[in-house]
């Protein structure tokens, strides 16, 4: 089955019992067991839950993976990977990245003898440089948040291969539908479901997807011992989402690229960072390595935080808000919201300065946003 049909049909065959043809919300802590050791599959929701089990096939299936495995969100999945992980290991990561998973590294882990070390995420050199003999994870994100910078996921899993260390990729931002990193020769897929996969901004998720059995029971026992688990009402939202995944990075990408190529041109825009621009350094890679060029776009305006302040202000169409990957556009300024967690020398060092904002271009008719844009950039350049 080709990737539409797979997100509609993987693990959703019609109830057994009552033939409903969409997976139930099975809204039970607990299940009937016939006797000791006898029971149907289930037996506890923190374990397993057939809303969830849907949901994680599915997920497994849009990544070309085995093994999915669902979460209360993303943090949690990424929380999830690192369990695989002990007091002295090293962790190398690209620098540009989520400021909610470079707290958990720093805050969480570095306390608990984890070692990191950032680098630019672009040269697949500097990996291998950052290299010891106690490296057990390298954790990209591509394209990253929030400077849409890409990682050659290829050139990095040549650079990991044979030294027993794994490559994890966040493909949150690009989603199955445009990357499929483990193809590519990752070892396990992080998502924010909240993000794209669910869709609609009604649904907080995560997941884990990976082909290395050994990693998966792992991350498995860390799952039902930890039970940062989403519900089964959350595993039916996200299922939901999924099933028009497809149609709508459709749209989100074109709208991406329009909205991109008119902020390129304006006149209050010191720089746009879209990858399916010619001129962003990594467009090549881009369309060798992606399908599609997504729906995050960020930029740098003239003015600094004030003019920042005045466009969010007047933006109708945009709301300002945390979060991406919703059916409706938001507007995001890095340096407060989703990056606030990274001290300001090291995030202006990394490229997040005070003029920076970070579009999430939703599916709404591309001229309205434009539009929108264009009035709350005029608000801007009249400070």
């Amino acid at each position: 089955m080709k990737f539409s049909t797979r997100a509609i049909h993987v693990g959703q065959d019609a109830d057994p019992t009552t033939g409903a043809t969409i997976v139930p919300i099975y809204q039970t802590s607990t299940f009937t067991q016939q006797g000791i050791g006898e029971h149907k599959g289930y037996e506890y929701s923190r374990t397993g839950n057939p809303t969830r089990t849907a949901l994680e096939t599915c997920l497994a299936s849009l990544e070309e993976g085995q093994y999915g495995l669902a979460f209360a969100s993303g943090l949690a999945a990424t929380a999830a990977v690192l369990s695989l992980l002990r007091p002295g290991d090293h962790v190398i990561a690209s620098e540009d990245l989520y400021g909610g998973t470079y707290r958990l590294f720093e805050r969480v882990y570095t306390p608990q003898q984890v070692a990191f070390t950032y680098v630019d995420g672009a040269r697949p050199e500097a990996f291998a440089r950052a290299i010891r003999g106690d490296t057990k994870l390298v954790w990209i994100e591509t394209p990253t948040n929030p400077l849409l910078q890409l990682a050659d996921i290829q050139a990095i899993a040549d650079v990991c291969k044979g030294l027993g260390i794994l490559l994890i990729v966040d493909n949150t931002f690009a989603t199955p539908y445009l990357q499929r990193p483990l193809k590519l020769g990752a070892d396990i897929v992080v998502h924010s479901t909240t993000k794209y996969l669910g869709g609609h901004s009604d649904v907080v998720g995560g997941a884990v997807i990976t082909n290395d059995t050994e990693a998966f029971q792992q991350v498995k026992f860390y799952q039902n011992a930890a039970g940062g688990i989403p519900g089964p009402f959350d595993c039916w939202l996200t299922l939901r989402g999924l099933k028009t995944l497809a149609v709508r990075m459709h749209q989100h990408n074109d709208n991406g690229q329009r909205i991109a190529t008119f902020l390129h041109r304006h006149p209050l825009v010191d720089k746009v960072y879209y990858p399916g621009l010619p001129e962003h350094p990594q467009h090549e890679l881009a369309a060798r390595q992606m399908s599609g060029f997504g729906g995050m776009v960020s930029f740098q305006v003239k003015g600094g935080k004030d003019a920042v302040n005045a466009f969010v202000k007047a933006l109708r169409l945009f709301s300002f808000a945390e979060s991406l990957g919703g059916v409706e556009s938001l507007a995001c300024y890095p340096p407060a919201m989703t990056h606030g967690s990274i001290p300001k020398e090291e995030r202006e060092r990394r490229g997040i300065t005070e003029s920076l904002i970070r579009l999430s271009v939703g599916i709404e008719d591309a001229e309205d946003l434009i539009e929108d844009l264009e009035q709350a950039l005029a608000s801007a350049k009249h400070l």
